[in-house]
């Protein structure tokens, strides 16, 4: 079966996406046109990416003094994408959008991650500029940028990090102060002038579109010319590269932004990524230093504004982590299933018996080993159960703008609660799989005849990017599972805990989903004791010394959890099937142990049952790790935090 498949499998049979039609927002589509944007994406993918992930790889963006060259096939994936309408899928009809429910419109763009990361991916930053933008812009600032960028007229950014801070934004030095006397009554916005530089910006410079809007993070001074410390005193900013009038035609004039640098990546080498100055000087705009820029929403309330953008981000983080994950998988299964090597084990029965090989016997394919069939079903298991994540995910951003009150209201602090997770889950175990996708090759992964080192490449960025491994768990355990006197976590344990007794109502006819339900009900019973353990004594730096380990085992938990409620959809779906007559056996197929392919059966019926032995192998070789994570979290073990620097 394919990746469509299972795709399908989970919107329609797990997820019941269908079921949103009943919504007024979404009343106009079907299963057919959801199919529909399903089938676009995959051909632009499959015709206009995936031919061109290598070059992306091996031709870099450079820069000639004046301009950065990307490779055509750039830029027709761009077009081809702006083309497609999926830059505004989410949005209202009068905006150019299609109301598509999120969960599809996430689906939809997996094609794409998969196909080829860094050909053409900056849309999806484009897309959350935007979408920020009708979050908490003016109608005039909607009108102008975001209808424009929907459009593909014009590409977004996100400049948050600079070279002396990192990911500590509080410490940003970039300056925005008042551009004038009038600076207030610009119809675009107040507008202000901005110095100083940001780094790590994807996509801060190329000619794929018209226009770049960025969208920076700044700081206004106080009446002592200082700027407020920590974060309270950060502003958003539009800054465009070229400035605009009110109808969002280019005025001609350069604002003052300017590439300083382009960085050379490991991986995601296809997308450029940049130093940028602001105001420094290069490009003067009517006489006077600073880049102009217009405020967003309140002066200093810039980094909740941004946290609009950023947590879209996270979310599609993950996703392009799954999916780098789930092409490894791929190239590596389709590999085992042809590459002829070894031969079977044999003898051993009884007592004493002596297992051997025997050499006159034709060799067989790799995946009949079970060693192999062990990487397989670990990649299996961490890119599948990281794809339902996502869209999971997804479904809640539908839930909480489309639900009941109540709905809705739930749906948001379980986005809170499982942000962390949806971004560094699949970025830390999707490239775990892609490592494992090396392994299956060996020594024909590790070269660039084969496109599985690309992906590991490629895939390294997502535990540093949108927000550090380190980062996403202090947020965990430093924030989300004490706010609101610990609500979230409740929450999310009431509904996994919900899980664990359907599972256990179906354990009379399927055992196995009893004894999975045991397993994750003791994990989850554990990252609650931990929890409360880690902060027994009231003191910040013990809890959150080991942050890190807190955040592995719950995200094993959650995905669990996650396994555990598509297997149960797998065999309902099973058993549908057996009644209605068909051919759910599991059983051994012809033509295994043989060397020649098996026999096949019902691909239907394998899809369920693969489904199955993932979250078996999952449950069983994953969910054990929790407790020797949670350990050092609940005796809040001092290793890290008292080892002293000499002693490195």
């Amino acid at each position: 079966m394919t990746y469509r498949h299972t795709t399908e499998f989970l919107l329609y049979d797990w997820l019941n996406v269908e079921s949103l039609r009943e919504r007024a927002r979404f009343a106009d589509h079907s299963r057919e046109t959801f199919d529909s944007v399903l089938d676009t994406c995959e051909r632009i993918a499959r015709d206009k990416v995936a031919p061109f992930n290598r070059l992306a790889d091996t031709e870099e963006p450079w820069f000639d003094g004046d301009k950065v060259h990307l490779p055509q096939a750039s830029h027709a994936a761009t077009q081809a994408y702006a083309d497609s309408g999926m830059l505004a899928a989410a949005q209202d009809y009068e905006w150019g959008g299609m109301q598509l429910p999120c969960v599809v419109e996430m689906a939809a763009n997996s094609f794409f991650s998969k196909a080829g990361i860094g050909v053409g991916g900056g849309a999806l930053l484009t897309s959350g500029n935007a979408n920020l933008l009708m979050a908490h812009g003016t109608d005039m600032q909607k009108q102008v940028f975001a209808r424009n960028e929907f459009g593909g007229r014009f590409a977004g950014t996100m400049c948050l990090s600079e070279p002396q801070a990192g990911s500590s934004l509080s410490d940003i030095a970039t300056r925005a102060v008042p551009d004038g006397e009038g600076f207030a009554d610009d119809p675009l916005g107040p507008r202000y002038r901005l110095r100083g530089n940001k780094m790590w910006i994807s996509n801060g410079e190329h000619e794929l579109t018209e226009n770049i809007i960025h969208l920076v993070l700044a700081k206004i001074p106080g009446p002592d010319g200082k700027l407020v410390a920590g974060t309270r005193g950060i502003s958003l900013f539009i800054v465009p590269k070229k400035l605009v009038d009110v109808n969002g035609a280019l005025t001609g004039e350069r604002n003052d932004v300017a590439l300083a640098g382009l960085n050379h990546k490991l991986g995601y080498r296809g997308i450029p990524n940049t130093l940028l100055n602001f105001g420094e000087g290069r490009f003067p705009v009517r006489g006077a230093p600073g880049a102009v820029g217009y405020l967003v929403g309140q002066a200093g309330d810039g980094l909740r504004c941004m946290f609009h953008m950023m947590n879209e981000a996270r979310i599609a983080v993950g996703l392009g982590a799954a999916m780098l994950g789930y092409a490894g998988y791929e190239a590596s299964l389709d590999y085992a299933k042809n590459r002829l090597q070894g031969r079977p084990v044999v003898g051993g029965e009884g007592k004493g018996g002596k297992a051997g090989k025997d050499a006159n016997q034709p060799q067989v394919r790799i995946i009949e080993h079970a060693d192999v069939k062990r990487m397989l079903l670990a990649q299996k298991s961490y890119c599948e159960g990281a794809l339902a994540l996502e869209l999971y995910c997804a479904r809640l951003v539908d839930e909480h703008h489309t639900g009941t009150p109540e709905a809705a209201a739930e749906a948001g602090v379980l986005l809170e609660m499982l942000t962390p997770i949806a971004k560094s889950w699949p970025s830390e175990w999707c490239l775990e799989a892609n490592s494992l996708a090396i392994q299956v090759l060996g020594g024909y992964g590790y070269t660039r005849d084969f496109p599985v080192e690309q992906y590991w490449r490629d895939n390294r960025l997502n535990m540093i990017h949108e927000g550090t491994h380190g980062i996403q768990a202090l947020d965990l355990l430093g924030r989300k599972v004490v706010m609101n006197g610990g609500r979230g976590l409740a929450l999310l344990a009431s509904r996994i805990e919900a899980t664990v007794a359907r599972a256990r109502s179906m354990s009379k006819d399927a055992p196995e989903l009893g004894d999975h339900a045991t397993a994750l009900a003791a994990a989850l019973k554990h990252v609650g004791t931990a929890t409360q353990a880690a902060w027994a004594s009231g003191r910040p730096d013990e809890a959150l010394a080991n942050a890190t380990p807190y955040l592995q085992a719950f995200g094993h938990t959650v995905l669990a959890w996650v396994w555990l409620d598509v297997a149960m959809c797998a065999q309902a779906r099973l058993s549908a099937r057996a009644d209605a007559g068909a051919n759910v056996s599991a059983g051994p197929r012809e033509g295994a142990a043989t060397g020649a392919p098996a026999t096949p059966t019902d691909p239907h019926t394998d899809l369920l049952h693969g489904k199955l032995a993932a979250c078996r192998y999952f449950i069983r070789y994953e969910l054990p790790r929790v407790a020797a994570w949670l350990r050092v979290v609940e005796t809040r073990d001092d290793t890290c935090r008292t080892m002293d620097e000499a002693w490195f």
